[in-house]
């Protein structure tokens, strides 16, 4: 599966029934990255700095001080529905003195951020495995040429007595076909190391 990740830090605003929004999302690698980020740019001065974040499989998200369920949360369906991966997202809210009601904001957090990463910079990110294989020499170049095919790469070759050790990295996605792939031109032969 093919992931978006942001390339740099984004920043929006919108009025919203005279409060102001900001949106800033940015490029995370660990939740102790957000936290960084985070502290970077919120604004201990307005009124909610409601947050979410997405690594892989980690996710969380705060309402800061908002009814449950209204700020962190469809922060988080925005960052999901726009299919970003290793991501941090705040939004400042700056009260403006009319309260729009749990649609409302939910409307308003979800909003701002989506439309933030319509127009972030962004690229495709493709999660890969890597894998260390033995197979005999007559394989080797069959071998890169199936790496290759899907969109792998060979990240280092050793020669042995006994055949070719090579690192390879595989989208994740083509893992378990790869290896069933290289038991079948090796004849069975080749040793995967994990």
């Amino acid at each position: 599966m093919t992931n978006k990740v942001i390339t740099q830090t984004h920043t929006n605003e919108a009025v919203i029934k005279k409060s102001l929004f900001i949106g800033v999302c940015g490029p995370v690698d660990s939740p102790t990255d957000f936290f960084h980020f985070l502290e970077q740019h919120q604004d201990l001065n307005a009124t909610h700095n409601c947050w979410a974040y997405r690594i892989g499989s980690e996710y969380r998200f705060n309402d800061d001080g908002e009814p449950s369920g209204t700020a962190g949360k469809p922060i988080l369906a925005a960052i999901d529905g726009a299919g970003f991966d290793c991501i941090g997202a705040l939004v400042i809210r700056h009260y403006g003195g009319i309260k729009l009601g749990t649609g409302g904001l939910a409307r308003a957090y979800g909003g701002t951020i989506a439309k933030n990463l319509q127009q972030a910079p962004c690229a495709h990110h493709v999660p890969m495995d890597t894998s260390q294989v033995l197979v005999p020499f007559a394989c080797s170049q069959p071998l890169f040429k199936l790496v290759s095919d899907l969109g792998g790469a060979v990240i280092s070759q050793e020669f042995q007595a006994t055949g070719v050790q090579c690192v390879v990295s595989i989208p994740t996605s083509a893992s378990k076909p790869f290896k069933q792939n290289v038991q079948n031109l090796s004849k069975g032969q080749a040793v995967f190391a994990d």
